[in-house]
């Protein structure tokens, strides 16, 4: 048995980790997976760093930061597999979201219609002399600062003039909500269904609503580690593969919310677990969104795949908020930092259902698509962004030119 220390954050998207140990997929596979909770993001990518984790539950974009050298121990990671796609939403604290209501809006998840009412309460608050709202993040480099700058520059609302972004671990997002300390947040399950429970907030818009298909979580996987221990890897990654075809069969739903409760995971009540499973948000509050598409999905549409054109829009919303300069050396960084290669390797004797490239043109697939795979059909999409754009990744230099910082 071969022990494999990984850490995570208490949300609902670390499931397939959980599952993996909890349902006996690791074990199965020769993996003795010790799960190690831990509160912040940072401490998260700190700790893999100095080797206290061999593998961890982590932001998609936290991988590509450490090897571009944007973060204080630039340990180089991978991420050959990813651990789902979807699961967050943006909150708001309920005085903006009747400012909202006043204007005309009707509780529409929809991203540009949600947008455009944020925006008449932001530029309604600047006009009337009031201060800048605070808009909480989990970590710079994560999906969640980049998507909902993208959701607000796409509105007309600049990220870094209009409103103030702040880092909050997820576990504190609510109560940074209630004592008034941020007016909204961005931030996964399930942290806005505690905020909705407890009436702290209302959710305005999804992640799934603002890029449908779009990456999220990732297993990060120390370089060196994964070199010298290419066989563990690979067992661990079919046992996760394993635990994410379970975690997303509706009828494992119940099983997996009150897992996932128990006090040493997410410590929180099963039924507001049970809500990002099962298309509402703490039992009341529907998420489905225009694309038919789970809030949260944690197998199929490829979903544990780690696409290389992920890895490059998120290294473009790096280049687009200041985080470095653009070059063909550093986009190359990025796109290598995510490991199709080792995924595909490790799942070739299985049965799971393999897309046969590395990177697609990510917001093409308007409606779901029979695409090619290593074997049977594999169905994508739809995997648009809201305003309609479309990244290339072959076109990289000009996406980057054609964005603006607001």
């Amino acid at each position: 048995m071969i022990e494999i220390n990984s850490g995570f954050l208490p949300l609902t998207d670390a499931a397939i980790l959980i599952i993996a140990k909890e349902m006996g997929f690791a074990e199965e596979h020769g993996i003795a997976l010790n799960l190690l909770r831990e509160t912040s993001w940072a401490n998260i990518r700190d700790r893999l760093a100095v080797g206290q984790f061999e593998v961890a539950h982590c932001l998609a974009p936290m991988p590509i930061a450490s090897n571009l050298g944007l973060t204080p121990f630039a340990t180089p990671l991978i991420a050959p597999m990813a651990l789902g796609m979807g699961g967050n939403a943006v909150t708001v604290s309920y005085d903006i979201y009747e400012k909202m209501c006043a204007f005309g809006y009707d509780g529409q998840f929809d991203a540009a219609i949600a947008g455009g009412f944020f925006h008449k309460v932001v530029m309604d608050i600047q006009q009337n002399g009031g201060r800048k709202l605070n808009l909480g993040v989990v970590h710079p480099f994560s999906a969640h600062n980049f998507e909902l700058r993208y959701w607000l520059s796409s509105m007309g609302i600049s990220p870094d003039h209009d409103v103030q972004i702040k880092i909050i671990p997820p576990v504190l997002m609510a109560d940074a909500l209630n004592a008034g300390q941020i007016d909204g947040f961005c931030v996964g399950e399930p942290w806005n269904s505690l905020a909705i429970s407890k009436s702290f907030g209302k959710v305005i818009t999804t992640k799934t609503a603002i890029w449908a298909s779009s990456p999220e979580k990732v297993l990060a996987v120390q370089s060196d580690w994964a070199d010298k221990n290419q066989d563990a890897l690979q067992a661990l990654l079919v046992a996760l593969v394993k635990a994410a075809k379970w975690c997303s069969s509706k009828q494992n739903f119940e099983k997996l919310a009150q897992i996932l409760s128990a006090e040493i995971y997410l410590n929180m009540p099963a039924e507001l677990v049970l809500g990002a499973l099962s298309g509402s948000l703490s039992s009341s509050v529907s998420i489905d969104t225009d694309h038919n598409l789970p809030f949260l999905e944690f197998y199929n549409n490829a979903a544990t795949f780690p696409w290389q054109s992920h890895a490059l829009w998120l290294y473009s919303q790096m280049v687009r908020w200041g985080h470095l300069e653009h070059s063909a050396k550093s986009a190359e960084i990025a796109r290598s930092s995510f490991r199709p290669d080792i995924y595909r390797s490790a799942l070739k004797s299985t049965d799971a259902i393999i897309p046969s490239g590395n990177s697609k043109v990510e917001g093409a697939l308007k409606t779901r698509t029979a695409v090619g795979a290593a074997s049977n059909t594999l169905y994508l999409g739809p995997d648009g962004f809201f305003d309609d754009n479309v990244f290339d990744p072959d076109q990289i230099d000009r996406y980057i030119n054609g964005q603006t910082s607001v």
